[in-house]
C-alpha cells in the first residue's frame, strides 16, 4: 500500500471494540487529507479480563499482520489496556512505524485538581498495570488518586451507544467508588482511562453526586498524532476510505449501523484488501 503521488498514507487506529471511535471522531477534525483504517479486535473484547502474557502476544501477532498489509502512516493505539501493555513491545517489534499511544491523563489530572483529590477509571488491566503506577508517582504524587477498576463498563459503553439499554443503577454502581470526601474536599477530577467510557459521560454527569470534571484523552491523543503527521499540501481525502476492520468478522446489524453513523465502510472480510491505488 505504498504512497502514490501527493496521495497520503492513511492512519490506521487500533482499539478492542468501538470506544477509539471517541479518537477517530477528534483525529478527522485535525486530519481530514487522511484516510483512516479503524481496526476493532472484537473477538479479543474485552482486553480488561486478560492475563498480560497471551494479550501482549495477541495484540503483537495482530500488529505483523495489520503493518504488512495497510502500511499506515502511524497507528493511533486507541486503548489504554493495550498501550500500557503492550506499547514498548510493539515500538521494539516495528522500529520503523511511529505508534500514539493512549495513557490514563494523570498529569494534566493533577496540573488541575483544586482539591487534590483525583479519581482515575478504568479497566481492571489498565488500574494494575505498573505504567499507571508510575505516571501517579511522576505526574501526581502530591495528590490523593483512586484507583477505580471497572470490570463492566466497557460493555456497558458499547451497549449504549448501539442505542442499546443501561440502567442508571448499574452505571452508577461503577461509578460510584470514583467519588471521595476527605476533610472537608471532594473528588473535583476523574479520568477517564478507557476509550469507551467518553459515550457515557452524559450519564456520568447526571448521575454523579457531585459535578466534576470527566477527563476525556481524545483530542490531546488526536492533537499528537497531528504533530507527527506531515501535512501533505494538496492533498485531498483519499478514495477507497474509511473503512472499519472487525477481527471477529462478523460485526452485528447495531455495530454496522454505527460504524455507518461514523463513516465508516464495514464491507468486507476480516482483513480487508486495500483500495487498487
Amino acid at each position: 500500500m505504498a504512497q502514490i503521488g501527493n496521495e497520503p498514507k492513511p492512519v490506521l487506529i487500533f482499539d478492542s471494540g468501538i470506544g477509539g471511535l471517541t479518537v477517530l471522531r477528534e483525529a478527522r477534525v485535525l486530519m481530514p487529507e487522511r484516510g483512516f483504517i479503524y481496526v476493532a479486535d472484537d473477538a479479543g473484547f474485552p482486553y480488561g479480563g486478560w492475563e498480560e502474557a497471551p494479550l501482549r502476544q495477541r495484540i503483537l501477532d495482530l500488529f505483523a499482520d495489520l503493518l504488512a498489509i495497510y502500511d499506515p502512516e502511524v497507528v493511533i493505539i486507541a486503548c489504554n489496556t493495550a498501550f500500557t501493555l503492550a506499547g514498548a513491545d510493539l515500538r521494539h517489534a516495528f522500529p520503523d512505524m511511529r505508534f500514539i499511544g493512549t495513557v490514563p491523563a494523570i498529569k494534566p489530572a493533577a496540573e488541575r485538581t483544586r482539591s487534590g483529590l483525583v479519581s482515575v477509571l478504568a479497566t481492571p488491566g489498565t488500574v494494575k498495570r505498573a505504567y499507571t503506577r508510575d505516571l501517579i508517582q511522576s505526574f501526581a504524587a502530591r495528590c490523593h488518586v483512586r484507583l477505580v477498576g471497572s470490570e463492566n463498563l466497557a460493555r456497558m459503553a458499547e451497549a449504549y451507544i448501539r442505542g442499546e439499554p443501561v440502567s442508571d443503577e448499574a452505571v452508577l454502581a461503577e461509578i460510584a467508588p470514583c467519588f471521595v470526601e476527605n476533610d472537608g474536599a471532594r473528588t473535583d477530577i476523574v479520568v477517564l482511562a478507557c476509550t469507551h467510557y467518553p459515550f457515557l459521560a452524559n450519564v456520568f454527569r447526571r448521575l454523579a453526586p457531585w459535578p466534576v470534571d470527566w477527563l476525556d484523552p481524545a483530542e490531546a491523543i488526536a492533537r499528537q498524532a497531528r504533530r507527527l503527521v506531515p501535512l501533505i499540501e494538496g492533498a485531498e481525502h483519499p478514495e477507497g476510505f474509511d473503512f472499519a476492520v472487525f477481527t471477529s468478522g462478523k460485526p452485528d446489524f447495531s455495530t454496522r449501523r454505527l460504524m455507518q453513523g461514523f463513516g465508516l465502510d464495514t464491507a468486507g472480510p476480516l482483513l480487508k484488501a486495500p483500495p487498487d491505488r
